[in-house]
Formats: structure tokens, sequence, C-alpha cells
């Protein structure tokens, strides 16, 4: 085992010898934390004589999970294979798959996506006779799923509910929990919280999963929610051979559920905890690293670190400030074709954003120079109609019971299978104790249809019974997808169609015949359940596909896990990066750990860019510079203003506005009725304080106008009157 650790340096050998109990590893960007993870893997299983199948090792994305697999392959040959490397979810399905009765539920049970849950809520709605433009469905949903992610079933989340609108939000719930039982279905956050239950409340089914893992293993463990933690917790007891890999320094999730806080009392969790800090970062210069160091060491709420590196100190960042963000995406597109100019490929130059709405002007400026660039975040391939239509005459074979993916198929191509026809197979289905998908096959007996839906249903019969058929005799996964195409008739619908676009959704299911193959060639025991369960597991990470030849924009959410030679964060103004809604010291201070995230993504070369106004629902808005520019140390950066703009940069403003005689300068205490001057807007009056004092309200002489300030950021004093 020499060999495993002789390549490590002192803190991943640590890590990676230790034996028994938990093991806490603060993984700082670029520190080699995967290495760590699957080296300590392969020592357990080739010298401690674990075995691999008693190994539990969970990341956040399908994609992290193979690359961890194969690593292990690699280091200790085809027994690695047998390691359970997945996410969450896929380790909650394969739990749930082979305890299914326990859990009660059939074991075909189908995952509902987003679409699908939407779909389901606006039926939901319909039932409850409930406005759906006071309560959207995708609003009622997101406070479903806060709640299952802090495992609170509808009696639970009853038992807090203090406004009418909270007891129709638990109205909904339940409606929906029983619409999915019925359909045997559950969506992604119930593979969680299902799974926690069971654990909890069965103890054979606990017992059986304590004694099979051994040691419990977590990539990314800042970004766990409560559910998460709790199967975590449950499944390393009684031995808490628990190692938790992490960074609270990169707990950006908070919006989805994560709670940055587990990684943070770890020790208080297991207080014999070990710990080991992994500094060294193997990707950026030291100047990106010193300047990520410096913006996110402002923060209270996290553990002290500092990353260094021996690649040496590399280009300093560029700031730079232009009028707008037009003006701003013509200077990227520059730099673009700067980076490429001095033969930095495509795929390794990318253009971060806060927002998804901010990559049009950025977009414009790439077209219109030939630049090729491919949008992380757009439609995902499975989100694509003609694939969804596809995927649901499968879904409805796999699980008669789906009424949702029984209801599109009915729906495309057109066959005159309509919501009623639709109502009166579900009555007949649910008085014969059948799932919908059966009911095709005996429509003579169905009351109220005509005879042309009984034919056409007669013919959905068909095709169900022979793809069912097919699938258990074993016919190969990508010629059970042509299968369905053809015989559904969508390839038809679309090659009558005869448009371009008609083309590219003919296209998008030709890929989808690859990907069954691709499914087909890859998988242990291919099956119909389990090629619809990778469909339905695959994440935006998974998707991102760095080898396109093309520049990649982005989120800075989306380039978590990411890294490129030459990154440019746009947008870095206050009310863009830091968000307006970051209005508290909570919000503010993930705001700032996204920043830093964002730095900790480039290799070698780093620009950050402002503007000095921005469009903005229709209308214009003055924008500051962000106060995390101003946070970076000046020896790290070459500030420059281009174009029209001949403002300071942020940089400038930040570090030498103290010095500056006539400039203002910002923070201080306001309160309602101080008279002001700022730098940009000239004179106005405070209106008014909120979040604490960290936001003031100032209603401008110039144009009468009232903007809402960082009181702590924003270039403003106060103005003594006599």
């Amino acid at each position: 085992m020499t060999d495993l650790v002789a390549h490590l340096n002192p803190p991943q050998a640590e890590a990676v010898l230790h034996d028994e109990g938990p093991l806490l590893v603060l993984a700082g960007a670029g520190s080699g934390k995967t290495r760590v993870l699957t080296h300590r893997i392969a020592r357990l299983v080739a010298e401690r004589g674990v075995p691999p199948w008693a190994i539990l090792a969970i990341t956040f994305t399908n994609k992290a999970a193979g690359e961890m697999r194969e690593r292990i392959v690699g280091l200790i040959g085809p027994l690695g294979r047998e390691v359970w490397a997945s996410t969450f979810h896929s380790a909650c399905v394969r739990i749930l798959r082979r305890e299914a009765e326990a859990a009660g539920l059939p074991r075909d049970f189908t995952i509902y996506d987003a679409d699908d849950q939407a779909r389901l809520m606006r039926q939901c709605l319909v039932d409850e006779d409930v406005d759906p433009k006071r309560f959207a469905p995708r609003a009622v949903l997101a406070q479903i799923s806060d709640a299952k992610n802090r495992l609170l079933a509808p009696e639970d989340l009853a038992s807090q509910a203090g406004s009418f609108t909270d007891d129709i939000v638990v109205r909904l719930y339940r409606r929906y929990a029983d619409r999915l039982r019925a359909a045997g279905a559950l969506d992604f956050d119930d593979l969680l919280m299902v799974t926690v239950r069971l654990l909890e409340n069965d103890e054979a089914t606990r017992h059986r999963y304590q004694s099979r893992f051994q040691h419990v293993m977590v990539d990314e463990y800042q970004d766990t929610n409560h559910a998460q933690y709790r199967l975590v917790r449950i499944l390393a007891a009684p031995q808490n051979n628990v190692m938790a890999v992490g960074d609270d320094d990169q707990g950006i999730y908070s919006w989805r559920g994560a709670d940055v806080r587990n990684i943070l009392d770890f020790e208080r969790d297991y207080p014999d905890a070990r710990v080991v800090a992994l500094e060294q970062n193997y990707r950026s210069t030291g100047t990106i690293l010193a300047a990520a160091n410096a913006v996110v060491a402002l923060n209270t709420g996290r553990r002290p670190k500092k990353l260094w590196t021996d690649l040496g100190d590399g280009e300093p960042l560029t700031v730079a400030g232009f009028r707008d963000e037009h003006d701003e995406a013509r200077a990227v597109a520059s730099e673009i074709d700067r980076a490429a100019a001095e033969g930095v490929r495509m795929d390794q130059i990318a253009v971060f954003y806060r927002t998804n709405a901010q990559s049009r002007a950025i977009e414009d400026q790439l077209v219109r120079r030939r630049i090729p660039y491919a949008v992380v975040g757009g439609p995902r391939f499975y989100e694509r109609a003609e694939v969804r239509d596809a995927l649901a005459y499968l879904r409805a074979v796999a699980n008669p019971g789906d009424v949702i993916a029984f209801t599109r198929a009915m729906g495309t191509p057109r066959r005159g299978i309509g919501p009623g026809a639709v109502q009166k197979l579900q009555a007949f289905a649910d008085t014969h104790r059948m799932g919908i998908g059966e009911a095709p096959a005996q429509a003579d007996m169905v009351d109220g249809l005509t005879a042309a839906q009984r034919r056409s249903l007669a013919a959905v019969a068909t095709l169900f019974a022979e793809l069912s058929q097919a699938a258990r005799a074993g016919l190969p996964f990508d010629q059970l997808v042509r299968m369905a195409v053809d015989g559904s008739g969508l390839r038809a619908m679309l090659e009558a169609d005869g448009t371009l676009e008609a083309q590219g959704r003919l296209e998008n299911l030709d890929e989808l015949v690859s990907v069954a193959a691709e499914y087909q060639a890859t998988a242990d025991q291919p099956s119909l359940q389990g090629f619809l369960d990778e469909v339905a597991l695959q994440s935006d990470g998974d998707l991102v596909d760095q080898d396109t030849g093309a520049v990649t924009l982005m989120t800075v959410h989306n380039a978590k896990g990411l890294e490129f030679d030459v990154v440019m964060m746009t947008g870095m103004e206050d009310g863009t990066f830091p968000h307006s809604r970051s209005d508290t010291p909570e919000a503010l201070e993930e705001e700032r750990r996204l920043c830093y995230v964002g730095m900790t993504r480039a290799r070698r070369r780093l620009g950050l860019t402002h503007a000095e106004t921005r469009g903005f629902r229709g209308s214009r808005e003055y924008r500051l510079p962000s106060r995390f520019l101003a946070e970076i140390p000046v020896t790290a950066t070459r500030a420059t203003s281009r174009g029209p703009a001949r403002r300071a940069t942020a940089a400038t403003l930040g570090h030498r506005v103290a010095s500056a005689p006539g400039r203002t300068q910002p923070g201080g205490r306001f309160d309602p009725g101080d008279n002001v001057v700022h730098a940009t807007f000239g004179e106005g009056v405070v209106t008014g304080v909120e979040s604490r004092g960290s936001l003031v309200r100032v209603r401008f002489a110039n144009d009468g106008t009232e903007r809402r300030l960082m009181a702590g950021a924003a270039p403003m004093r106060k103005v003594e009157t006599a």
C-alpha cells in the first residue's frame, strides 16, 4: 500500500491512512479530495480487508460517481466495481427497489421529475378548488419540497400551519401525496424521505443495511440537507465509520435545502472525529487563490483555512468597468478572441454570471463574432417534449398505474383520447383495481367511449403488450426505444411535419436510441425499470460536457465542480452579485461563498467585470461595483476601465477611497431623515433602513427616484446640517 500514499501530500496521506471512526476532511477547492476518497477506499479493500460492497461512497452527480468508480477500479481492479459509489438519490432507489414491500411501495414505482410534479399539482389544484393564479403549482411544490427535505409529512406540516395560506398548502400536500401513492410514484424528495422513514421505523431493514455498510463516505458534505444528514447518521451507526469530505466555504445551495451547519457541526455530532485539512491547491495560481481567500475570509460562519499552491503567482486578476451590459459583453468577446489567439482552447474558456437572464447580451456578441459557445442550464435533453413523449410510453408499460405517463402518451400523437376519455378509463381502472395502463385492453367494457376511441385504445393496448413482452424477453434497449418511437406514431408524426424543427426533434429521438444502447452496454443488469431510473436520476451536473470545442456559458451555481484555464465573472455589481435578495447576514455570506466558488474555478486567468447600468425588467438601473471586488487585495488585481466608462473600478474604489480627496466613503450608520451625498447619484435623504441597517432606502434629489443601497458598500456619506 506504499504506492497508494507515495504521491500524496502529508494531509492527504493522513486521511487515506485513517482506519476506524469518524473522519472529517476539510477539502479546499482543487485540493485533490476525490483522490483522497478513492485512495482511502482502495486501501480499506486491499489492505484492511473490507469487502468492496460494504463501502457506501456518496457524491452529488452520477457523473462524479462514475468517475469515482473508475478511479477505484484503476487502483484495485474489477473488484472496485462492487463499491456502492452513487448519488444519494441513486442509493435510495437501489434500497427502495429491494425493500419496496417493507416501504409500502409497488416494486415498479415510477420516479416523477419536475414536469411530472407540476402536471400532478395542477390536477390537485382542480381537486381542491384552489386558484392556480394565487397558488402557482411550482411555488406550492417548492414548499412541499422544503417540508420533505425536513422530513415533514402533511400532518407534521399541519401542526406548524399558522395562516390561511399555510392551511391551503397543507391541503394540497395531502392531495398531492394521495395522488402520488395512487399512481405508484415517488418524487425526488420522496426517495430520501421514504428511505429515511423506512430505516427509522423498520428495525430489521435498518439492521440489515447498518450491518452491510461498514464504511460510509460522503463527498460535498456541506451540500447535504436534513434528510441526507439523517440518512448518513442512520447508515453509519453504530460504528460511526463515517468519512465526510467537504468545504464549508463552498456551501452554496441553501435555496434547495442544503445546510452548511452539517459540516460545521460535524465534531459535535461525532466528538471523537479526526479532522484533516487539505489546503494545498493543485488547480489555480497563487494570485487567484490570494484573491479568493481574501473574499471568503470575511465570512464569520466558517472554519479558518487558507489555500496555497506551488504553481507560482501567475497573472494578476483583471477588474474592468463598463458603461452597460452591452459594452461588457463586447469586452468579454474580445477577451475570448485574445485567449484563443494565445492558444487557449475554446472549451477551456468559461463565462459566469449570477442569473441566467444575464447571458442574452453575451450570447448576442458571441453570435456576432462567430464564437462557438454552449449554454449550461438551458433545456435539458430529457426535458425536451419529444424525448418525454417517447419515455412516457415506456413508463406506462413499466408502471401501469402511472396516470401522468399514460395521459401524456395518449396525447401525442393525437388519437382522440382526451381528458374525458382518460377520466373514464381511470374510473374503470379504479373500479376493477387495475392500473390505468391496463384499461385499454378492456376498452370495450368502458362506458361512454366512442367507437373510434375504442379502436384507438385497442391499438394502444397492442403496443403496450408488445413493448412489455419485448422488455421481458430481453430485447436490447435501443431496439425497445425504437419500437416505442415507431409503434406509437411519434416518428411518423414528425416525418409528416417536414419542418426543420421536426427534423431536429427526430434527431433527439435518435439520440435517445443511442442513450438506450449505451445503457445496454454499461449496465450490470439491464432492465426497463433500471433504464428509466437512470434517465430520471440525471442531473444538470451530469450533462456538462467540457470537450465541446466551444466556450461555456453558465451561472456560478452550475460551475461548481468544474475548472477552466480562463474564467470571466460578469455582472459584479451590488444587486446583481451579491444578489438583491441577499438582505440577511446569512444570505450575504452564502453569496460570498458563491463568489469564492466562481473565482476558484479558474486555473490561469481570472477576469471580473461590472457595468454602470444594467437593463432590468424593461428599465435601466444604475449599479454600484460589487462589494466583493472591494474585498480583493489591490496587489492581486490589474484594474482597467474600458469603453465609454470613465469611473473608478471597484478595486480602486474599495482600496483607495479612504485617501482620495473629495470622494465619499462607503459604510457608516444611517438613520431615516439623514441627508446624504452619493458619488454617482448626488444628494439625497434616507427614507428608511432595512435588514438591521445593512440596507438603506434613499430618495435622490436629481431625479426624485428612491433606491435601495447596501450601507456597507455604497460610496455614500452623511452630510451634516447646521
